[in-house]
């Protein structure tokens, strides 16, 4: 009943110690995936990211090379409004008379309509101030254009027939000089090319100029903003696009007359194609950064109540132009080109792609932890059942001891009997060997029951019993053993002991019967069990240098499978113990473990 009892018990602390592996062994289940996913959430956004920035940069490219060919292209076109300006003036100064006294406001008008042009008007040079002195459109008479910088100054080296050096940009050609597309400053609603011609054959400056509505035609049919506008028609993630002046962004350059108008200089706006819609605080700052530095700048923001991405990318004009300059005029080298691409694309994709993935996940997981279930199951088994073979075999050796010790008191009376006959037949040398060997198996029998431990002397009986078998002497010692306060498992303890017995055994077996002697001590202190086992071994010395202790290995190759001794030294270092061999005189060798209490 108490073997049962027993059994039930250390199978109960089995099933135990198994839940417990079963629930660790789900939790790194799910903790493993709960990485990977993160991992993979990362990975995937960054991913996505970098297809956004791929595919921002791949259209910034593109939109890069169709501006800067429409820019050129409208540099052309301008530069041959330019020519056609200057050949107006030529044409207006052989039809008009050489002095402006003598010229009509309505020969101008005239002149306009047969030239085609918007307006022509002529500058007169006064000693303080050259004025818009006669014109076809009335607005302009009698302005001054002394505030006019730096056009003033290029009035005045016309006047002087002298090459135009302003640091505005603009066409020369011989005695002529265009600006480009401008604000009018006395019609800030107006948007003109001015031309300016003086050769000195007359007293005043021809000034024929059209309207903007040329440039704005051609650059329709074949400008940016067209290709601006299917570009976001036909990205979706895509919200914005702008080309940015850097120097002038984010407020451009104003001119305020002395009447009080504000005139906007077309060449120096801060957005020069595009739309700038998505406006964040830390534009400023982007646009200067990406235009100094010449890398790429990012931005991810909420705007306009979206989730966007904002690049900022600088680009190197190629051939400088009138399209864009400075607040002083100069041509500029590079601009920023703005895309502004909604972020929700990269987090849909994101959420599709993890719905495929939950999908794949739930199965993975579902099959990894039946897979999981099926093994610990196995375990489990296989455990219950050597668990129970081992406790079989206890409780078989348990039996044969405790047959031993009734066997010896069913004899007793026989042995008493015998011990009388002796004495009184005076066979006194007969009578001392027979109580001899009397005690010496009643002392032997009372050895094994003094071990301490049930498990530990049921494994000696048995071995001794073994031992007898092969006509091996093996003597045994233990002292102080008491399994209760030791940390090692007795199921270890007796792996151990019979492995270190078993290959003491088989050593001793190769040699005549007289030299068949095996020794094993037992002790245990509060610190520490230690068990050594001696027996004889030729060429101890040699063998001790081999490696023993390796599992597969073995000096018996035939018969065993070298596990034995790699079982001990296991099972040892699972206790944080340790395992050594020593060779002793007379062809001794000495195994001695010491486990930690």
């Amino acid at each position: 009943m108490r073997h049962n009892e027993s059994y039930n018990i250390q199978k109960g602390k089995m099933q135990g110690m198994q839940r417990n592996i079963w629930l660790m062994a789900v939790s790194i289940i799910v903790i493993l995936i709960l990485i990977n996913n993160t991992v993979y959430y990362f990975l995937t956004k960054k991913t996505l990211e970098e297809s956004l920035n791929h595919e921002m940069l791949a259209l910034a490219k593109q939109l890069e090379i169709s501006l800067e060919q429409s820019r050129l292209g409208a540099e052309l076109y301008q530069n041959q409004i330019g020519r056609e300006l200057r050949t107006a003036s030529i044409a207006t100064q052989y039809a008009l008379d050489p002095d402006v006294e003598n010229v009509t406001n309505e020969q101008l008008v005239e002149l306009r309509d047969k030239l085609d042009l918007s307006h022509i008007t002529l500058l007169k040079r006064e000693p303080d101030d050259i004025i818009l002195y006669k014109s076809s459109d009335p607005t302009q008479l009698g302005k001054s254009t002394k505030s006019w910088d730096p056009w003033y100054t290029a009035f005045n080296q016309l006047f002087d027939n002298k090459e135009v050096t302003v640091d505005w940009l603009g066409q020369k050609l011989t005695n002529f000089w265009s600006g480009p597309f401008e604000v009018s400053s006395t019609d800030v609603s107006k948007i003109y090319k001015w031309g300016y011609y003086f050769d000195g054959a007359s007293n005043y400056i021809v000034d024929p100029y059209v309207s903007y509505e040329l440039l704005d035609q051609f650059e329709k049919m074949t400008g940016v903003d067209r290709m601006i506008e299917n570009s976001v028609k036909h990205n979706d993630d895509l919200l914005e696009i702008a080309f940015i002046n850097p120097e002038m962004f984010p407020d451009g350059n104003q001119t305020i007359h002395p009447n009080g108008d504000v005139q906007e200089h077309q060449v120096q706006r801060p957005i020069f194609y595009g739309n700038y819609t998505f406006k964040s605080k830390k534009d400023v700052e982007l646009v200067r950064q990406a235009y100094t530095s010449k890398q790429m700048v990012t931005l991810k923001e909420k705007i306009n109540g979206k989730h966007v991405f904002k690049m900022f990318i600088p680009v190197d004009v190629t051939d400088k132009g009138m399209s864009i300059t400075d607040e002083n005029g100069v041509p500029m080298n590079s601009y920023v080109l703005s895309l502004v691409s909604d972020y929700n694309v990269v987090q849909k994709q994101l959420d599709k792609q993890f719905l495929n993935l939950g999908l794949i996940i739930i199965i993975l997981t579902g099959f990894s932890l039946l897979i999981a279930f099926v093994a610990m199951r196995y375990f489990r088994q296989s455990r219950d059942k050597a668990v129970r073979v081992t406790q079989e075999t206890y409780i078989d050796e348990i039996n044969q001891m405790f047959h031993s010790i009734r066997a010896q008191r069913h004899d007793f009376l026989n042995h008493v009997q015998t011990i009388h006959s002796l004495a009184e037949l005076s066979k006194t040398r007969e009578l001392a060997a027979y109580t001899k060997e009397l005690t010496g198996e009643i002392r032997l029998m009372n050895d094994i029951i003094n071990i301490g431990n049930p498990a530990i002397a049921a494994l000696i009986r048995s071995k001794i019993s073994q031992a007898e078998s092969h006509k091996i002497q093996f003597a045994c010692s233990f002292s102080g053993l008491n399994m209760q306060e030791m940390g090692a498992k007795t199921l270890d303890v007796n792996r151990i002991l019979g492995n270190l017995i078993d290959n003491a055994f088989d050593e001793v077996l190769k040699y005549p019967d007289e030299q068949r002697i095996v020794n094993l001590t037992g002790n245990q202190t509060a610190c520490e069990l230690e068990l050594t086992i001696s027996n004889i071994c030729e060429d101890a010395p040699g063998v001790i240098t081999k490696p023993l202790m390796e599992a597969g290995y073995s000096t018996k190759q035939d018969e065993h499978q070298g596990l034995g001794l790699s079982i001990v030294k296991s099972i040892t270092d699972k206790y944080k113990g340790s395992v050594k061999i020593t060779a002793e005189p007379n062809n001794w060798i000495t195994f001695s473990v010491i486990i930690p209490i």
